[in-house]
This record gives structure tokens, sequence and C-alpha cells, in this order.
């Protein structure tokens, strides 16, 4: 055991040195960001922590679960999102916070203090721009080298909290992945649970709020988040464990799987602890090395040429700009056709959807009128319309899962034109001799989904079926008494029709408002990276100008600067672990 210790110890050193030496050579670049990271990197691995981020929707119950698993509730929990930042908990001998302003630089906070922060509520966004939060306590269960990291939930209205999370991928080392039953897996969940499963190995899942479904419906969420994750994956079917951190936080209701989660979290600890350190650190240097030498080609090709031939170079790749927005626009209007048909579609989808279930429904509704119970007009009203309701809504709400679907593999193909598009403006800007710029070639993917979650909500008109009127009231209250309920099980009838159609309706309004809304992001993510490309060759034009105008032996100097920096990156680059 102690040598194992000691094993691990020298990992996280020998990757915290290489770390600090990248710091260094990111400072000398006046790149700060990549300063910052290296260095809070190299003070994790020297201290042998490593990230378990949870995961997930919002309103899944990821801060209860933290709570939950280290004793106490120390994290803002709602009803709507609530976190806005990623908020890493470790362990501290007392109970403290502190947050990261922008600039990386840290403020210790009180406790009771940290809703003012990480909170959607007082910080909506993230507009006080805090780059992050720690929270230390004394849980046996971080003793040991874990930081549990709760993220901003996906899917909430607040855009910014799924870019943030996204952001947050390279830095994590494992995956608490929180699922629930309704819905079992969405469609963004799964798109960033595969792009979490890029870059880590450790996946554990739980299917959270257990004592809101029934066991039928619990396993049938999980055999269809096993099916999806293995085929998404391709990896074996992930366990998946049933718990409920609100009872397990209140210290009630049955266990579940709650003792075999905590134990599978110690054996992350106890056998995977010192890979995942290793991993961390060899992602990091990776990563932010690449960053560093993409710098160091810049401003060196940026030097080596006349600055007339790279303000051409500039023209030249705003122009190719201009042309791809203008092939955008002329795709976006023959795409305006394409969705056409998409409408006209899923028109027929929709059709064909109701002539099976509009008389299997009948038949559930005509069963449920016979073994009604003789009551007033009133409240057999209220009764039958609540059994049109429910029926309506077993109906529609299956329906859903299929039909977003379809609606995703319709839009892939919709998007895969946009992305591959995207991506031959890239290739066309790399063959006009800038190098620097190979490293972003199909940067956009081709086969991503929907990049917006379904607003969809099965309405049940309570107005219509319970109605105000006093009027209707004495009416209904006539016909039961003389026993001619004949007219408000042929309103019951009606209702239950116009559910189905109005819903039916709804539910893909819904699937084609995200193909529509999905498509203007995907716009926005190509007129983005392309103007990131010709924003990195202003800023190496700047600065070589100004080097330019201090004649040959400045720029002699700062190209024999440029090319010591780059061998020392690639030197700590290829540094392979030698750990025993």
């Amino acid at each position: 055991m102690e040598e194992g210790t000691k094993s691990e110890s020298a990992a996280g050193v020998d990757g915290a040195t290489r770390l600090l030496e990248l710091a260094a050579l990111a400072a000398q670049l006046e790149s700060e960001q990549v300063a910052i990271e290296a260095n809070e990197l190299a003070e994790r691995l020297a201290e042998g922590r490593f990230f378990v981020a949870c995961v997930g929707q919002f309103k899944r119950g990821k801060s209860t679960l933290i709570g939950a698993l280290i004793g106490e509730s120390i994290l803002p929990t709602g009803f709507v999102p609530v976190t806005a930042v990623p908020t890493v908990i470790r362990y501290g001998s007392t109970r403290s916070a502190r947050i990261r302003a922008a600039d990386g630089t840290w403020r210790e906070i009180a406790l009771h203090e940290l809703e003012e922060y990480v909170s959607e509520e007082c910080n909506p966004e993230n507009i006080k721009q805090i780059a992050g939060a720690e929270v230390f306590v004394p849980s046996r269960l971080l003793a040991t080298g874990m930081c549990l990291v709760d993220t901003p939930g996906l899917g909430s209205v607040f855009s910014g909290n799924t870019a943030t999370t996204q952001a947050f991928i390279p830095h994590i080392d494992a995956a608490l992945v929180v699922t629930g039953s309704d819905p079992p897996l969405a469609g963004e969940e799964l798109a960033l649970v595969e792009s979490v499963a890029q870059h880590v190995e450790h996946l554990i899942v739980v299917l959270n709020k257990a004592d809101k479904a029934s066991a039928p419906e619990r396993a049938a969420a999980i055999a269809f988040t096993q099916r999806l994750l293995a085929k998404r994956l391709h990896r074996p079917s992930e366990l998946i464990f049933e718990i409920s951190a609100t009872e397990r936080l209140e210290k009630r209701g049955p266990e579940r799987d709650w003792g075999k989660l905590v134990d599978a979290l110690q054996r992350l600890v106890q056998d995977s602890g010192r890979e995942l350190i290793q991993s961390a650190g060899e992602r990091g240097i990776q990563r932010l090395s690449e960053e560093l030498l993409a710098i160091v080609c810049e401003e060196r090709d940026a030097l080596l040429r006349p600055v007339e031939e790279s303000e051409q170079r500039i023209a030249t790749m705003k122009q190719t700009i201009a042309e791809a927005e203008r092939s955008m626009r002329e795709l976006g209007y023959l795409l305006m056709g394409e969705q056409h048909r998409l409408s006209d579609f899923f028109l027929d989808r929709r059709k064909a959807y109701l002539a099976i279930t509009m008389p299997d429904s009948a038949q559930q509704l005509e069963a449920a009128l016979r073994a009604a119970p003789h009551s007033l007009g009133p409240s057999y009203r209220r009764h039958i319309m609540h059994q049109a309701q429910e029926i309506a809504r077993s109906h529609i709400t299956p329906w859903l899962r299929p039909e977003e679907d379809e609606g995703e593999k319709q839009y892939r193909l919709v998007a895969r034109r946009f992305a591959l598009m995207g991506n031959d403006f890239l290739i066309k800007l790399a063959q006009a001799e800038i190098p620097e710029l190979g490293r972003l070639l199909h940067a956009l993917d081709t086969e991503r989904g929907f990049r917006v979650r379904s607003e969809f909500h099965f309405q049940d008109f309570i107005g219509i079926a319970q109605p105000a009127s006093p009027l209707r009231w004495l009416a209904d209250l006539c016909l039961g008494l003389f026993g001619l309920r004949r007219r408000i099980d042929r309103d019951a009838r009606e209702f239950l029709e116009w559910l189905l159609e109005v819903n039916s309706s709804r539910v893909q309004n819904d699937i084609l408002n995200r193909v529509q809304e999905s498509r203007n992001r995907l716009e926005a993510e190509i007129r983005k990276l392309l103007h990131e490309v010709s924003r990195i060759a202003e800023l190496a034009l700047a600065r070589a100008r100004k080097t330019q105008e201090e004649g040959a032996p400045a720029v002699e100097t700062e190209l024999f600067r440029l090319n010591a920096i780059e061998k020392e990156i690639c030197a700590i680059r290829n540094i392979q672990w030698q750990i025993e």
C-alpha cells in the first residue's frame, strides 16, 4: 500500500512538473489563460486530486445527490435550473468555500454566501463572471483525492449553462451520469455523455428520484438507457444504480442501490485513482501544449512573411468567409423547401398514428364509461373527462420518443449539409497556406443531433374538462338527476378526439421547431468558427508588424525565441509517463 502511494505521488509530481514548465512557457507567449490552467492542473496533480463530475439534464437532482454523498446539503437546490457555474466539492478539515474570478484570482467567501455566486437565481447565466467555485468539506469519501463537481444542467432555458458544462468536459476525469425515468435519457444528455466518453473511460450511471416512479417505470427506463448507451458508446451496457438522493439525504425510505453506488465510488478511488490522476495530467499536457504550439506557429509565420503578404492573406481569408456567408444563405433558401418537405412528412406520420390511436383510445374510453360510478352530473363529468385526459396522455406521451428519434434523423440529414459546407471552407482556408488552421479542420460535428431541448408538455385543457360556467353545472346536474348521461358521454368522446388531435399536432410542431432552432444554432456555430479563424490571423499580424518595425535584428531575436519555445514545448509534450 505504501509503495502504491509513493508511485501515485511520483506520477502526480512528474505531471505537475511538466505542467509548471508549460505554464512558464505560456507566460512567455503572453497566453494568460493557458498559464492559469496549467498552474491549476499542476496543483491538482501534485495533491493527487481528480474530478468526478455529476452531469445530466437540469432537475435531475445532481446537487442533491452530491449532498447525499457527502452527508450534508451545502449546494443550492430547487425546482428550476439552479447551478450556474461548475462547483468543485473537495476535502477540507473544516467547511469553507472560495470563488474564482474571470482573471483567475481566488476569494474566500462564507459558506452561506455560496448561493450568491453559483445559483442561477442569484447569478443568472453567470452575469457575475465567476470562473469557478470550490467547497471544502470534511467528508471521508473525499479524503483520498476524489473531488465531486456539480455542473450546470443541460436543456434549461439558459443556453449558457449548457455551454459552460460543455466547456468543462476537458477537465473531467470520471463522470457520474444522473438520469431519471421521465424522460430516461434526453437527446442533449446523450450527446454530452458521448462527448465525455471520448475523454474518459469511467462512467457511473444512476437513476435518481427512484421514489417518484413505479417499479415498471424504473425497469423500463433502465433497460432503455442501457440499450441506448451500449449502442451509442460502443461499449458493454453500463450498470445503472437505482437511488433516491432525497431519501438518503433525509435518511428515510429504502436504501435501494445506494450502498452499491458508494462502493463503486470507493473502488474508483482505490483501483483507478492513480490512473485517473495520470490521465488528467497527460490530457492536460497534450491539450495545453497544442494550444501553445498553435500560437508559436501563428506568430512565427507572420514574422517570416512581409506585412503586405499577410494583409493580402487576411483579405483573402475574409473574402472566403464572405463566400461562406453567401453560400449559407443560399443553402438556407434551399433548406426552407426541405423543411416544407419535413412538415408534410411528419403530417403523414401523424395521420397514420391517429388512424391507429383513435380507435384504440375510443375503445378504452367506452370501457371507462361503462365502469364509471353513478353520480351526479357534475361529478360524473369531472370523472369521465379526467379518464379522457389520462387515455390521451397514455397514447401521446410515449409517441413523443419515436417522433423525436425520427426528427433527429431527418435533422441530421439537413444539418450534415451545413456542417460539411462549413468544414469545406475550413479546408479552403488551410489550403490557402495557413497551416496553423489545420487543427480546426472538421471541427463541426456532422452527426450531432438536436441542439435544443423539447418544449412539449401534454396539454390537458382542464378548463374545458371542468367548465366553470354555472349554467353548465346546472345542466349537468339535471342530466344526472334524470339519468340522461348520454350528452356528457358524447362530450367526453369529442373531448378525447380533440385532445389527441391537438396534442399530436403539438408534438410535431415541437419537433419542427427544434429542427428550425437547431439549424439556426448550427449556422451560428459555423459563423463563429470562421470568424475565429480570421481573428487568430489578425492578432498574429499585429504582433508581427510591431516586431518588424523594430528591424531585422528584432525579427531574428523573436524567431530564435519562438523556435526555442517550440522545442521546449515539444520536449514536454513527448515525455511519456515513467511510472513503475
